[in-house]
Protein backbone atom coordinates (compact mmCIF):
# COMPACT_ATOMS: atom_id res chain seq x y z
CA UNK A 1 0.00 0.00 0.00
CA UNK A 2 1.26 3.45 -1.00
CA UNK A 3 2.20 5.83 1.80
CA UNK A 4 0.02 8.91 1.84
CA UNK A 5 1.19 12.28 0.63
CA UNK A 6 2.93 14.69 2.96
CA UNK A 7 0.81 17.55 1.62
CA UNK A 8 -2.42 17.91 -0.39
CA UNK A 9 -3.63 21.28 -1.65
CA UNK A 10 -6.02 22.70 -4.18
CA UNK A 11 -4.04 25.19 -6.27
CA UNK A 12 -6.48 26.98 -8.54
CA UNK A 13 -8.18 24.18 -10.47
CA UNK A 14 -5.41 21.67 -9.78
CA UNK A 15 -5.07 19.12 -6.99
CA UNK A 16 -1.41 19.14 -5.91
CA UNK A 17 0.11 16.32 -3.87
CA UNK A 18 3.63 16.05 -2.43
CA UNK A 19 4.78 12.47 -1.76
CA UNK A 20 7.28 11.23 0.85
CA UNK A 21 9.69 10.14 -1.92
CA UNK A 22 9.95 13.73 -3.19
CA UNK A 23 7.64 13.24 -6.19
CA UNK A 24 4.83 15.71 -6.82
CA UNK A 25 1.55 15.10 -8.63
CA UNK A 26 -0.61 17.78 -10.25
CA UNK A 27 -4.05 16.59 -11.34
CA UNK A 28 -6.69 18.69 -13.05
CA UNK A 29 -10.33 18.42 -11.96
CA UNK A 30 -11.70 17.13 -15.33
CA UNK A 31 -9.00 14.43 -15.40
CA UNK A 32 -9.89 13.29 -11.87
CA UNK A 33 -13.63 13.42 -12.50
CA UNK A 34 -13.36 11.27 -15.62
CA UNK A 35 -11.32 8.70 -13.70
CA UNK A 36 -13.48 8.59 -10.58
CA UNK A 37 -13.18 5.08 -9.11
CA UNK A 38 -16.84 5.11 -8.06
CA UNK A 39 -19.33 2.47 -9.20
CA UNK A 40 -21.42 5.34 -10.55
CA UNK A 41 -18.59 6.22 -12.95
CA UNK A 42 -16.86 2.89 -13.60
CA UNK A 43 -19.80 0.50 -13.24
CA UNK A 44 -19.99 -2.52 -10.99
CA UNK A 45 -18.61 -5.99 -11.62
CA UNK A 46 -20.95 -8.89 -10.87
CA UNK A 47 -20.06 -12.39 -9.71
CA UNK A 48 -19.31 -13.47 -13.29
CA UNK A 49 -17.04 -10.52 -14.11
CA UNK A 50 -19.58 -8.61 -16.19
CA UNK A 51 -19.65 -4.84 -15.71
CA UNK A 52 -22.99 -3.08 -15.52
CA UNK A 53 -23.73 0.60 -15.19
CA UNK A 54 -21.16 3.35 -15.26
CA UNK A 55 -21.18 6.67 -17.02
CA UNK A 56 -17.75 6.93 -18.60
CA UNK A 57 -17.39 9.05 -21.72
CA UNK A 58 -19.02 12.21 -20.37
CA UNK A 59 -17.78 15.74 -20.99
CA UNK A 60 -16.11 16.87 -17.77
CA UNK A 61 -14.15 19.78 -19.23
CA UNK A 62 -15.96 22.37 -17.13
CA UNK A 63 -16.01 20.37 -13.86
CA UNK A 64 -14.15 21.89 -10.92
CA UNK A 65 -13.18 20.61 -7.49
CA UNK A 66 -15.37 22.13 -4.77
CA UNK A 67 -13.54 20.49 -1.87
CA UNK A 68 -11.74 17.33 -0.81
CA UNK A 69 -11.33 15.39 2.40
CA UNK A 70 -8.81 12.80 3.50
CA UNK A 71 -10.42 9.42 4.23
CA UNK A 72 -8.56 7.59 7.00
CA UNK A 73 -4.90 7.16 6.12
CA UNK A 74 -5.51 5.72 2.69
CA UNK A 75 -7.51 7.96 0.35
CA UNK A 76 -9.23 11.18 -0.72
CA UNK A 77 -12.89 11.88 -1.38
CA UNK A 78 -13.40 14.71 -3.84
CA UNK A 79 -16.57 16.75 -4.27
CA UNK A 80 -16.89 18.07 -7.82
CA UNK A 81 -18.93 20.98 -9.12
CA UNK A 82 -21.29 18.59 -10.97
CA UNK A 83 -22.34 17.09 -7.62
CA UNK A 84 -20.31 13.88 -7.92
CA UNK A 85 -18.66 12.90 -4.64
CA UNK A 86 -18.88 9.12 -4.32
CA UNK A 87 -15.40 8.18 -5.58
CA UNK A 88 -12.76 7.24 -3.02
CA UNK A 89 -9.34 7.84 -4.56
CA UNK A 90 -6.79 5.62 -2.79
CA UNK A 91 -3.19 6.81 -2.65
CA UNK A 92 -2.20 3.87 -4.88
CA UNK A 93 -4.85 4.82 -7.44
CA UNK A 94 -3.83 8.49 -7.43
CA UNK A 95 -0.16 7.61 -8.00
CA UNK A 96 -1.15 5.29 -10.87
CA UNK A 97 -3.35 7.80 -12.67
CA UNK A 98 -0.86 10.62 -12.01
CA UNK A 99 1.46 8.70 -14.33
CA UNK A 100 -1.24 8.82 -17.01
CA UNK A 101 -1.60 12.59 -16.69
CA UNK A 102 2.16 13.01 -17.23
CA UNK A 103 2.06 11.03 -20.47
Amino acid sequence: MQAGPTKVELVGETLALAWPDGEESYLEAPFLRERSPSAEQQGETDLFGSISGGSSGGDYSSVRIRRFEIVGNYALRIQFSDGHSTGIYSWDYIRRIAGESDA
